[in-house]
């Protein structure tokens, strides 16, 4: 009788135990791995975020030495000119290594039709003079980054302007103005977006965590403060600031508008959070200990809140931006010759010319959206790891 087979180590199979510690440890291998790709495209988002953003703000520092002219200077002779093309090849053909430009002729006012005068060149120029400003205010100096001048234009007493996005309907550089708008802009919308998001989290901590009878009297504030129009707060405030405003008091208007809209929204959602927060474990150890009350509302129950709280904070910042734009538009906001995003954007509410020069009129808008993708992006970068995440 022939003796039954008895595997040895090598060909028995491992037990089911064994087995499905393998896949468990497949399984686990695979999270961790999936959660270190999410984590690199966080920081990759974070990363592109943050460029945009400091780009955006870099920009807007040294405005005044990257536009060539001033906001408030006028070509006469070239309202509604279109965008300067920058050229190395010339009308004969020959390459240049230098860029230049041809001067424009107006040919048709009626119609706004400008031609080339290719019979000169007149090279750029870097560092070229031009108005005189003070860089980060330390400085005075007639210095800009690009322009023409008649040093070195063969005809010295015929210098075009360089016109990257072409000129206004008062012949005023477009670029310019784009550039120094956002020191305006960049600044009302951002920062009513901080102060509405820090009084409404603080009211909502407080309301969250306190009583009944304080939660009571702060939501029902927030109620009414949501149930109020928001235009007839705007018209009511506008009518309380004298007719002409410079940018200055025209900043604080609507940085106080935007706080007082946006503040009722943020307080019910921190609240909210408080609330669901407040029973956690980690918030009975911490009362246990003997904490104060602040200190583990600010120190435990905060920092657990924080990513749906910038994230609204992110939704809040593009339609500021938008409402700024809607306020200049309704001449609530800055005024002429004062440049912003926004009463640059209402010069496209003429159809003509926004069928004429589409892309040119809507440059501001562009550059909105560009520097909200680039807070999202960044919102999005300083999320918290989900399966970390106390909330």
């Amino acid at each position: 009788m022939k003796p039954p087979h008895i595997p040895n180590g090598r060909d028995a199979d491992p037990p089911a135990s064994a087995r499905g510690d393998e896949r468990a440890g497949a399984v686990g291998l695979r999270a961790r791995f999936g959660r270190g790709r999410a984590a690199l495209r966080r920081r990759a988002r974070l990363a592109v975020g943050l460029s945009v953003v400091a780009s955006f703000y870099a920009v807007a520092l040294f405005a005044s030495f990257l536009a060539p002219y001033d906001i408030r200077e006028q070509a006469r002779g070239e309202p509604f000119a279109p965008a300067s093309v920058v050229r190395f090849v010339d009308a004969e053909g020959r390459f240049h290594l230098r860029p230049f430009i041809y001067a424009r002729r107006l040919t048709d006012p009626l119609a706004r039709a400008y031609t080339d005068d290719t019979s000169r060149r007149y090279p750029l120029t870097l560092f070229a003079r031009g108005y005189r400003h003070q860089p980060l205010g330390l400085f005075e100096t007639d210095r800009h980054l690009f322009g023409v001048t008649a040093a070195e234009a063969p005809a010295p007493n015929v210098v075009p302007r360089v016109n990257l996005l072409g000129t206004d309907e008062l012949a005023r550089d477009r670029f310019s103005r784009l550039l120094l708008a956002s020191r305006f802009s960049l600044v009302v919308g951002p920062a009513g977006t901080l102060l509405a998001a820090l009084l409404g989290v603080l009211v909502g901590c407080v309301s969250g965590y306190a009583g009944r009878r304080v939660d009571a009297v702060l939501m029902r504030a927030a109620d009414a403060m949501m149930a109020l129009p928001a235009l007839v707060l705007i018209l009511a405030a506008r009518a309380a600031f004298p007719d002409e405003l410079p940018p200055g008091r025209a900043a604080v208007l609507l940085v106080s508008i935007f706080v007082v809209l946006g503040w009722a929204e943020m307080a019910r959602l921190a609240r909210g959070l408080v609330l669901e927060l407040r029973g956690r474990e980690f918030v009975v150890a911490a009362r246990s200990l003997g904490m104060t009350e602040a200190r583990v509302l600010f120190r435990h129950i905060l920092p657990n809140a924080a990513r749906p709280l910038i994230v609204q904070a992110s939704l809040m910042l593009p339609a500021f931006l938008l409402a700024e734009t809607a306020l200049s538009y309704l001449e609530i906001g800055v005024q002429e010759p004062a440049a912003s995003w926004g009463n640059m954007l209402s010069k496209a509410g003429s159809l003509a010319n926004l069928r004429a020069h589409p892309l040119l009129l809507l440059s501001p808008a562009f550059a909105i959206s560009l520097f909200v993708l680039g807070v999202r992006l960044v919102s999005d970068g300083l999320r918290a790891d989900p399966a970390r995440d106390a909330y």
